[in-house]
């Protein structure tokens, strides 16, 4: 089967999306089949698989993004349906999607790199714009209203600076205006683009104990010089090695945008 609904990403608009501000952003509704969505959400990694991250520096003064985070490999024990799905991101359809949404031609390269991330009650994302290496990020939500209460925060704010600080840095929630804020569940999903202004980011979480707000992010890479050096040494472009995984827990180095 399929789990992309093809019709959703074929109707989206790469201009409206270049034209949106504050920066390229589009929310999108019903990105997967109804079936593709419940079996993906059905099969979705348990957290004994994760590598929970909290207190992990960042740079620029920028707080921690607290989080568990299970990273893709090749090796990954995954359930069937998700393995269907991650090999239907590197077909043709997902490709020309990337391509055409971001005005990529032909012989313009890019890296795929996948993650899920769990987080729970005061787990937070404090505005950040992600790294030069990253063209841009989808990030699907797997939530419903059945196990998320919209009142426990959790959306992802698209934020405005105004053009008032630069990206290496650390302005607070309170300094930046909100564009938009995007409920994180109910088979939607968050496509935006990089820039040196693309503020976002998550408000504490205010769930009960013991419920988890999960999402799978997929980073767009550009071959960058940074992820070229990192290839040499063995590791993806997001840090983790390439070889090994059985062996050695998967942390990438602390990352000033990740």
């Amino acid at each position: 089967m399929r789990y992309l609904d093809q019709k959703t990403f074929a109707a989206l608009s790469s201009e409206k999306f270049s034209n949106r501000k504050p920066y390229p952003w589009v929310d999108i509704v019903h990105p997967f089949t109804d079936q593709g969505f419940a079996e993906l959400r059905r099969t979705l990694p348990d957290i004994s698989q994760f590598e929970k991250m909290v207190g992990v520096k960042r740079g620029y003064g920028q707080k921690s993004h607290d989080r568990a985070i299970l990273h893709y490999h090749p090796s990954l024990q995954l359930s069937g349906p998700w393995r269907e799905f991650i090999a239907e991101l590197h077909d043709d359809f997902y490709q020309s999607f990337i391509r055409r949404m971001f005005h990529l031609s032909a012989d313009e390269k890019f890296i795929l790199t996948l993650e899920w991330y769990y987080a729970w009650a005061g787990c937070s994302v404090s505005p950040h714009c992600d790294a030069k290496r990253k063209l841009g990020t989808q990030i699907f939500y797997f939530n419903t209203e059945e196990d998320w209460d919209l009142n426990w925060s959790g959306n992802i704010l698209i934020l405005d600076d105004k053009g008032r600080f630069k990206a290496h840095s650390a302005p607070g929630f309170e300094q930046l205006d909100v564009a938009a804020s995007l409920p994180a569940r109910d088979n939607r999903s968050l496509l935006f683009q990089r820039t040196e202004h693309s503020w976002h980011g998550v408000q504490p979480l205010g769930c009960p104990p013991g419920v988890l707000r999960k999402l799978f992010i997929i980073t767009i890479n550009l071959p960058t010089l940074q992820v070229w050096w990192r290839r040499v040494r063995g590791k993806d472009p997001d840090g983790y090695p390439l070889r090994g995984f059985e062996q050695q827990p998967a942390r990438p180095a602390a990352s000033p945008a990740a």
